[in-house]
């Protein structure tokens, strides 16, 4: 079959552009299966595998439904989906979707190595969703059976074994604006992942905040993602709103990416992407592993949007891959950093379009022992620099607030709070939170940020501010300063604290190539005179392999998680906690 390009839709055949103005998305599926307009899945080698027209889909989507309900399943019941890069995974979900069902996409494991870790949190996710089947591909099935209770009787099985079963004699039922959507789960930063519940409502709203006010698509867009399902950035931004708004959609799978990075831009440059997302450090990587020679072959003009989020997003990871990918015809410009969060469906804010990204440099020191972010003179002793996130979607709102709940002053630095049309319903099985939600209509976030102009400057998680006497210390800006070294590349440091002695010690692990010891030797009091030097603290450092450093599901550094690792390791070793250079 052919490839969908948009030029078949600028056809005599083509189809009016809605921008996701629908009541839920089997409303917006309908629709977008007029058209002939689809989705495109590719392999590691960039070569194409499967194509289904967003028509194919509601007909294999509504027949799975049916097939799904002859199990014996009712309104409501969960069905959870092993989220790969798939055609099976999309017509399940929008199968779901017409059977009133609620999808429950899950994680595939993260890589070799990580069979037993991905098993329990298996069966942590499938023990809180409590589904009525279990679906994905025959590679992740043995994971499935292993986390269930083998006493649990449902169904689980690939998307090929659900297609021999009958079909129910029912007449599916249209789903209502306040029926749930789906779950999604976080991806757990600072604890074990928790279920959003989204609704019809709120996922439309999203959707419709994000084509219309935020990245502003055209007929003419044609959107390339490799994000994984998993993610709300990935389902979201890149299954969802190409459907809710029509247009063509090209995948390339999350590991692939991950081993050539090149392919990613190779399908830009191919299929003339116009859209697509990363957070910053799919930007390094291909980056790193894209030569010179390479990028004379590629055409990234047709790039418009190049959006950034889910991570801290530093300037210069987009300030060189702009200069790496500027003789390919990328233009800085295109770069849109936004804020987000599975709690609001998606996306909360963007930056305004075709002016890459802006920052803001601030003093430093005003800003650890004040907590206020006051623009940075020729005066000021240190600096650091936050990135212009845009102000939220229309019919959002989006406070900055103190402790005590008030609304601070633009540049105080607080609690970043939201609330709008496209915030969750609750977390699954979590009464109190939901309670406390239904009667605010407001989310902390967890994150800590302020205001400029009505633009969004994200400074970091709550939870991982590091606060020695008096200072509030973020730990990327450790980490920022670490990779100035010439042998800790962007993305090998994290930074968290643990206790020592009641009192908080700052614990910093770089992932190093270095074999030598006299070498290793040099780089750990290298990063320990700069680290002390800069922010006054005297930091453990510990040197990791690579690919030691965990990560969430959207790459955000998983501190938490480092933590619990690093106090494992601790336990057996107490040496370890001992700042060095400090002896």
């Amino acid at each position: 079959m052919a490839v969908l390009y948009l030029s078949e839709t600028s056809s005599g055949h083509s189809l009016p552009q809605r921008l996701a103005d629908f009541s839920s998305l089997v409303d917006a599926l309908d629709y977008a299966a007029l058209g002939q307009t689809g989705m495109n899945f590719y392999d590691r080698r960039c070569h194409l595998t499967a194509v289904v027209e967003y028509s194919l889909l509601k007909k294999r989507a509504v027949g799975a439904a049916k097939r799904l309900l002859s199990l014996g399943m009712l309104k409501g019941d969960r069905v959870a989906l092993i989220a790969d890069t798939t055609l099976g995974f999309v017509e399940i979900f929008f199968a779901c979707q017409y059977a009133g069902l609620i999808p429950v996409p899950l994680p595939i494991p993260m890589g070799v190595g990580h069979h037993q870790s991905y098993v329990e949190k298996l069966r942590g996710l499938l023990a809180n969703c409590s589904p009525s089947a279990v679906l994905g591909g025959d590679e992740w099935l043995s994971f499935v059976r292993e986390a269930i209770d083998p006493a649990t009787q449902i169904f689980i099985g690939t998307a090929e074994q659900l297609e021999v079963l009958p079909l129910a004699d029912v007449e599916l039922a249209r789903p209502q604006p306040d029926d749930i959507a789906y779950l999604q789960y976080t991806s757990g930063s600072t604890r074990f992942p928790r279920g959003v519940v989204v609704t019809q409502r709120s996922v439309m709203a999203n959707l419709r905040g994000i084509s219309l006010d935020g990245i502003r698509l055209r007929p003419q867009d044609r959107c390339i993602s490799w994000l994984p399902f998993y993610h709300d950035m990935g389902l979201v931004g890149f299954v969802l709103t190409p459907v809710a708004t029509q247009l063509s959609v090209d995948y390339l799978q999350t590991q692939d990416f991950a081993m050539r990075p090149k392919q990613w831009l190779t399908l830009m440059s191919r299929n003339w992407g116009t859209v697509s997302v990363a957070p910053p450090f799919g930007y390094d990587l291909c980056v790193r592993r894209c030569s010179s020679t390479e990028v004379q072959n590629l055409d990234l003009s047709h790039w418009r949007v190049a959006g950034v989020g889910a991570e801290p997003i530093a300037m210069a990871t987009l300030d060189r891959f702009a200069e790496h990918f500027a003789p390919a015809g990328f233009k800085a410009s295109a770069f849109m950093p936004c804020y987000g969060l599975a709690e609001n469906t998606l996306a909360v804010s963007f930056a305004a379009p075709d002016l890459g990204g802006q920052t803001d440099r601030v003093d430093r020191d005003i800003l650890e022992l004040e907590s206020r972010a006051v623009k940075a003179t020729e005066h000021s002793a240190a600096i650091s620099t936050f990135v212009n996130c845009g102000g939220p979607l229309p019919g959002h709102q989006l406070q900055v607030l103190d402790e005590a709940g008030n609304p601070l002053p633009e540049r105080s630095v607080g609690r970043i709070v939201i609330s709008g049309p496209s915030l969750m319903q609750g977390y699954f099985h979590d009464p109190e939170s939901t309670h406390q939600l239904a009667e605010t209509q407001q989310l902390d976030t967890g994150d800590l940020g302020y205001l400029f102009n009505g633009n969004l400057y994200v400074t970091g998680r709550k939870k991982d501010l590091i606060i020695i006497r008096g200072r509030n210390i973020w730990p990327q800006d450790i980490e920022l300063v670490a990779e100035t070294e010439a042998d800790v590349r962007p993305g090998d440091v994290i930074v968290f604290i643990v206790d020592k002695d009641g009192e908080p010690a700052v614990v910093m692990q770089v992932q190093c190539r270095i074999l030598s010891s006299d070498k290793r030797e040099r780089l750990v009091h290298t990063l320990f005179s700069k680290i002390h030097s800069e922010f006054g603290v005297s930091p453990t450092i510990d040197l990791v392999p690579p690919h030691s450093i965990p990560r969430t599901s959207s790459g955000k550094p998983a501190r938490a998680e480092a933590r619990k690792r690093f106090l494992s390791q601790l336990s057996m070793a107490p040496h370890m906690l001992v700042a060095a250079g400090s002896a």
